[in-house]
């Protein structure tokens, strides 16, 4: 888990604004304007909660893309997911059952009792049948024809009974029935993967290369859920602010090419403009300088190319001059 340019407290505002205390002792440069460089920091975390297990970095190591960072304690994830494996099992089971007829015992039980049933339906219909002529010359009573004729009726309705179970022994669930059992499969195994997720999340990895700024836990500590263990700079989050006066704004544009100067930076560092904001705004009173009487201003950023950027530390304050084969010409 990942979150991006959150404001790192107390410690990053003091060192902006020594940045911009030091711009002000010296005047702005001639034909270019004064600023400090600035990161957006990556704050990695686990959207788990768990105690730390291992932490494999240190404030100031550089690390590469997916390189590890730190785990937590995976074992209540990995019960969960455990179970949750279990459940998809007991669901694909389920759904298999109703696929089919009953088990091939129960079938059999049934066609012993239908042909048991058709005997016995044969011997009352045959005794119906010897019965009922007889019953006009008085050796037979009507009523004992009538209680044979009921019996073969009732053993045909036996048959027929035995005969609609047998198919439906043989036959595979209602379609509904069915439906249900395959949506119960489908949620079961949805639950095992998001817990097998879970499970993987305990473990966090760089999703760029990059400076490891600050770590805030230690091993065996816990760590709640979407709490930054590890606070990552990488060179392509790092830009350079600068405030432009309101005379001179409508002349600077987004794709401009400025250079960048620093004490101890060497050579100038080509940047491209890639903000210039919307609003004025009043000049800090921390760069406010006799030399700098400009009171209107607006913000602009600029990001030098990754392999540049790693000469700038946030909070370095810089000076900023046009400059560059790719400088729009003023419009």
């Amino acid at each position: 888990m990942v979150e991006l340019a959150r404001p790192r407290g107390a410690s990053v505002a003091v060192a902006g604004a020594l940045a911009l205390l030091l711009a002000a002792c010296q005047p702005a440069p001639a034909g270019g304007w004064s600023g400090y460089a600035e990161g957006d920091y990556v704050y990695i975390a686990a959207p788990v909660a768990g105690r730390l297990e291992e932490l494999a970095v240190q404030a100031g190591q550089q690390v590469a893309a997916e390189a590890p960072l730190f785990r937590l304690d995976a074992t209540p994830e990995a019960r969960a997911r455990d179970q949750a494996s279990a459940q998809v099992e007991a669901a694909q089971a389920q759904a298999a059952n109703l696929q089919s007829g009953r088990r091939p015992d129960e079938i059999a039980q049934i066609q012993a009792q239908l042909k048991q049933a058709r005997e016995q339906a044969a011997l009352a219909q045959t005794d119906w049948q010897r019965k009922a002529p007889l019953v006009g010359g008085g050796a037979v009573s009507s009523q004992e024809v009538d209680a044979a004729r009921t019996a073969a009726e009732q053993g045909r309705a036996r048959v027929a009974e035995l005969e609609a179970a047998l198919r439906t022994a043989r036959q595979p669930a209602r379609v509904d029935e069915r439906a249900a059992a395959q949506a119960q499969a489908r949620a079961a195994s949805s639950a095992l993967a998001a817990q097998q997720w879970r499970v993987e999340e305990t473990r966090q990895a760089a999703p760029a290369a990059g400076q490891v700024s600050d770590t805030y836990f230690r091993v065996g500590e816990w760590v709640p859920a979407g709490q930054p263990v590890v606070a990552l700079l990488p060179p392509a989050n790092i830009k350079a602010r600068f405030f432009v006066p309101e005379t001179e704004v409508a002349t600077l544009h987004p794709g401009d090419t400025v250079q960048l100067a620093c004490d101890g930076c060497g050579a100038p560092i080509a940047a491209s403009v890639t903000r210039v904001a919307t609003e004025a705004e009043y000049t800090p009173p921390v760069i406010y300088s006799n030399a700098q009487r400009a009171k209107l201003v607006f913000m602009a950023e600029a990001r030098p190319a990754p392999a540049d950027a790693v000469r700038l530390k946030p909070g370095l304050p810089l000076d900023v001059r046009r400059g560059g084969a790719g400088n729009s010409k003023q419009k």
